[in-house]
């Protein structure tokens, strides 16, 4: 018996009688091994047998065959079924025959008993962690996963799968706790992680977009997430000094989200200004918002009036007196606290 131990991890593997154990523990609660032996005659005897019957039905194709799937390749992606004869040997060839037809009966009777949706890409539910979330809009899964009526997916690494089973065993092995990148901001029980993504890798904005996409879970809407994550793409904006945008166009949600932030940084803005005249300018360079989201915010606030050939900004003072109501029962939930971000802006940008 030999065992290794290293940063409180133990692994130890021993060998008796021909079979081989390797167990692996971390801490004294976390404990798994895996066994393995020699094969067993009746393996041995059933391994023979499939041979023999791959032997016997194995088929060499000939200059027809090969012909025939060469005029079959232009078709071959738009078929329902590709053309399968002369691959591989006959046994095989039943034997996947089989398995589809056992496969679509399977597919029947989720589909009767409600669990696959009808048609392509209808997936109605997605389990994420102990949530059952509704869908709103369709992706293009794989056509596979797109039949099912109910998707699971791991809450850590985003990986998705058929059935709850395959769920489990992929759980019992996911190595991520935490999003795959580094954490840029902590304060109290919120944290903020920046991720390279896999296809996605822009860095510098030729817009200076500050934002792509900003999703809230269905179970975490209306608590503040969404506005808190908006006021964080323009707290990196502020530490790039650039004036920052979101991404047009905008979802329907995303709008009605921006337009509150918006309207609230400019009565913020407003309520602590103690000057005489007031610049856009200004209110961009102090807020990091680009200007012409300030001037339609400021229209849509009836602020924004043309008299005598200029531009006025009026500070009207109910709705800075509401704003101030609001925030004084909303208290300081879901804020963000410039001093608890570590990060640095890429390089050239």
């Amino acid at each position: 018996m030999t065992s290794l131990r290293m940063r409180g991890q133990s692994y130890s593997a021993g060998q008796a009688g021909g079979e081989r154990a390797l167990s692996h523990s971390s801490g004294r609660e976390h404990m798994h091994s895996t066994r393995s032996q020699a094969p067993s005659d009746r393996q041995l005897r059933y391994k023979e047998k499939v041979t023999e019957l791959r032997r016997k039905k194995s088929t060499t194709p000939n200059k027809e065959h090969k012909d025939k799937h060469i005029d079959h390749r232009p078709s071959h992606a738009s078929c329902r079924e590709p053309l399968l004869e002369n691959i591989t040997s006959d046994y095989d060839l039943e034997l996947f025959r089989k398995a589809q037809a056992r496969a679509s009966e399977d597919l029947e009777k989720l589909r009767l008993a409600g669990h696959v949706s009808e048609g392509g890409n209808m997936i109605k539910t997605i389990v994420f962690g102990r949530y059952e979330l509704d869908t709103w809009y369709h992706s293009p899964y794989p056509e596979e996963y797109a039949r099912l009526g109910r998707l699971y997916m791991c809450e850590f690494c985003l990986k998705y799968m058929k059935s709850q089973t395959i769920l489990r065993r992929h759980m019992a092995k996911c190595v991520w706790k935490h999003p795959p990148g580094d954490e840029i901001y902590r304060k109290t029980n919120i944290s903020v992680f920046e991720v390279d993504g896999k296809k996605n890798k822009e860095k510098n904005s030729f817009l200076n977009y500050n934002v792509s996409c900003i999703l809230t879970m269905p179970q975490y809407m209306r608590q503040g997430y969404g506005k808190m994550l908006i006021d964080f793409s323009y707290l990196l904006s502020k530490v790039e000094e650039k004036v920052g945008s979101p991404e047009r166009p905008l979802s329907d949600l995303g709008l009605i989200s921006y337009r509150s932030y918006w309207k609230e940084v400019l009565l913020r803005y407003l309520n602590n200004f103690q000057g005489k005249e007031i610049s856009i300018k200004e209110i961009s360079q102090e807020t990091a918002v680009n200007p012409v989201d300030i001037v339609s915010t400021l229209q849509s606030l009836q602020m924004l009036k043309y008299w005598k050939g200029k531009h006025l900004v009026l500070k009207r003072q109910d709705l800075i007196d509401d704003w101030k109501a609001k925030e004084t029962k909303r208290g300081n939930g879901k804020t963000i606290d410039p001093t608890a971000l570590k990060w640095t802006p890429p390089k050239g940008t």
